[in-house]
């Protein structure tokens, strides 16, 4: 864990023009556009820039000329000292003073020969360790501020449906199975996971509940598994379509047609993909096998559709 009671500012960067090395002033202006009169201000989401002063020290001490590079030569807005930006994740935030900035991207393209730094030794620090992020709050940032760190979890909701699972009838293992495949998804990105899980009967008025108290919670993606079917008691596609703002249909045909040649059954799955405010809402299947098959298709657009709904990915 982070933490945020030594974390400053070190020094806070301008430059006119993209790909130069920036000028350290005592203090900045920031707005909704970005930083007044930096060349990367704008209405988009890399409006302002950070990098540790400890990155900037050890690329020093790799340099074989060993020369001592300083705050704004690698482009960064604001340089801090304090905080490792290879353990902050998407969607994080940092509040300094008044202002409060939301981390959009890690890491860079490197601009090649057109970065000053990188014609000079040949390499560059920032594409791997650099940061970037939109302004949610304006305000000033003099150098020597203290940061607050504000670690931004996505919140993962897993909904069983079962009357049998509820009554004790038996132990529910679809749901178990999609927190143990995004687990496994999720353990090599950077992203921090918190985890709920709710079991209910096969009941419409308790899932339209259950889907309201989730998105009055901030959940990010909630999965369903149960009542997807044909049956008496299938009303989980019922109750999703008409909650979501947005239906997105492609990936479930996609998965229903994948399917249909092993599993004819298959193509009877009501199963679907809807978005409601900015949360992403899969209404899966039952079975431990189908929803091991859904979450293998589903996590290749997962991260990308959280990062649409928020303005960025596109």
């Amino acid at each position: 864990m982070i933490k945020d009671s030594t974390i400053y500012v070190v020094s806070v960067n301008v430059s006119e023009e993209k790909g130069t090395v920036k000028t350290p002033r005592e203090k900045i202006e920031v707005d909704e556009r970005g930083i007044l009169g930096d060349a990367h201000s704008g209405k988009w989401h890399r409006q302002v820039s950070l990098l540790a002063q400890e990155d900037i020290d050890n690329f020093s001490l790799m340099d074989a000329d060993k020369r001592q590079f300083l705050p704004g030569e690698f482009a960064e807005n604001i340089t801090t000292r304090g905080i490792d930006f290879k353990k902050v994740s998407l969607l994080d935030r940092f509040r300094i003073g008044e202002v409060e900035l939301e981390l959009t991207q890690i890491g860079k393209m490197c601009h090649g020969d057109g970065c000053a730094i990188f014609v000079e030794v040949g390499k560059c620090v920032m594409p791997k360790s650099g940061i970037f992020t939109r302004v949610i709050k304006g305000g000033v940032i003099s150098k020597g501020d203290a940061i607050k760190y504000i670690p931004r979890p996505l919140k993962i909701k897993v909904i069983t449906l079962s009357d049998r699972a509820s009554s004790g009838e038996y132990l529910d293992k679809s749901g178990p199975k999609i927190k143990e495949l995004l687990e496994e998804y999720f353990e090599d990105k950077r992203w921090h996971t918190d985890y709920h899980y709710t079991l209910i009967p096969d009941d419409a008025e308790k899932l339209r509940s259950e889907l309201q108290k989730s998105i009055d919670e901030n959940i990010d993606i909630i999965f369903t598994t149960g009542g997807t079917g044909i049956g008496p008691r299938d009303t989980t596609p019922d109750v999703v379509e008409k909650f979501c703002d947005k239906l997105i249909p492609g990936i479930m045909d996609h998965i229903r047609l994948k399917y249909f040649e092993k599993l004819p059954s298959a193509i009877l799955s009501r199963s679907l993909f809807g978005v409601k405010n900015q949360t992403l809402i899969f209404s899966l299947p039952g079975s431990v096998k189908a929803v091991q098959d859904y979450i293998g298709e589903i996590t290749k657009v997962l991260e990308h559709s959280v990062l649409m709904l928020h303005g960025l990915g596109h």
